[in-house]
């Protein structure tokens, strides 16, 4: 998807790191309490330390939600977490983000023209009152409000097995989209077996697959993928438990199913986090997600090893455009008055969001 980010004065670009941090210090004097930064996890070292506050996508929404008296909401992250801060706050407030080119791949491999088509085309098939949509986060405000529209919910990684089992008690089959390895691993996780799972491909008529295998299908899993977390393979865990027998390898759901199989643990950033802060001192961890987590923690648990699943380490390349250049610039436009790469969502897309996102809390 395409995002226009104005490009910065030289003033910026070139400024030492020395200077843009004394920019920023000054910038956040002056706006003090009217100013809230939220870091993602997966958000490098030199823009994180400027985080009032880190956490996973929601859980930033939610703070920034809390936080309802503060003016200016500076999200570190990407642009659908800054639509779901949008989303849940108020109309005085403004989400700003650093970086408009700051997107997420996953997301951007379904929008919302590609969703309503596969629609449509599973109404000719089956009875699409009895298909439930479920987007995870990791999507636009405008599937968001999809899903919300057609009786479904939007998913966690860490509560899609609950949104699922919600999911199937209402309907016989389920469209899951973005990602279809939160699906599959999900729908495995809940005792089902490989043949209740397709794939279904938006570049393909009817998803790539024919009529009798729609209706026979209970889970139609998005040809989506998060580029991170598809990296890491069986070979990685093989080569760790090589190396260190004892050692225990934790990975997200995003990654692929024979990942997820062969690894100890699995979880989502913050169960992650969790798991990495109270291991024994002395553990061996071999964690698969994003890189940038991945050395905080071992540098905030430095009586554990801590180290990447995937040796060649691979950043999320769009968080990677938040930086400090672009945060010294929203900052100092906010300090003269000017609102500068404000997220809004559209009011109609905005209530139906909002609707489904409160529905996954009513179900969680």
């Amino acid at each position: 998807m395409l995002r226009l980010q104005t490009p910065l004065p030289d003033s910026y670009t070139l400024a030492t790191p020395e200077e843009l941090a004394a920019r920023i210090t000054a910038a956040r004097e002056t706006l003090g309490g009217d100013l809230l930064i939220l870091g993602h996890h997966y958000q490098r070292p030199e823009v994180i330390r400027w985080a009032d506050l880190r956490g996973d996508s929601f859980k930033l929404a939610q703070w920034a939600a809390e936080h309802d008296k503060t003016k200016y909401i500076v999200f570190c992250g990407v642009h659908f977490m800054a639509e779901s801060a949008d989303v849940l706050t108020t109309d005085e407030q403004a989400i700003i983000l650093p970086d408009l080119n700051a997107g997420c791949s996953m997301a951007d491999m379904a929008n919302i023209d590609q969703v309503e088509e596969a629609w449509a085309e599973l109404a000719r098939v089956v009875d699409v009152e009895r298909v439930v949509p479920i987007t995870y986060m990791n999507s636009s405000a405008a599937l968001k409000a999809f899903v919300g529209q057609h009786g479904g919910a939007v998913c966690t990684s860490s509560n899609a097995e609950a949104i699922l089992s919600w999911a199937l008690g209402k309907g016989d089959k389920v469209l899951f989209f973005p990602d279809q390895h939160l699906g599959r691993n999900t729908a495995f996780k809940m005792g089902f077996n490989s043949d209740s799972m397709n794939v279904w491909n938006p570049q393909r008529d009817t998803g790539g697959l024919d009529d009798a295998t729609i209706k026979s299908t209970t889970f139609l899993l998005w040809k989506g993928h998060c580029t991170v977390h598809q990296r890491f393979n069986p070979e990685h865990i093989a080569k760790f438990k090589s190396q260190y027998p004892e050692g225990e390898v934790i990975v997200h759901p995003e990654c692929s199913h024979e990942v997820v199989e062969q690894a100890d643990r699995t979880g989502s950033t913050e169960r992650i986090l969790e798991w990495v802060t109270a291991a024994d001192p002395g553990s061996v961890i071999a964690v698969g997600t994003e890189i940038h987590m991945v050395a905080r923690l071992a540098e905030e648990n430095p009586d554990k090893t801590i180290i990447s699943l995937d040796p060649l380490i691979c950043p999320c390349a769009t968080m990677f455009r938040i930086d400090e250049p672009h945060l010294a610039w929203v900052l100092e436009n906010l300090v003269n008055g000017n609102v500068v790469n404000q997220i809004t969502v559209d009011p109609e897309i905005s209530k139906w969001a909002s609707i489904a996102l409160e529905r996954m809390l009513e179900i969680t």
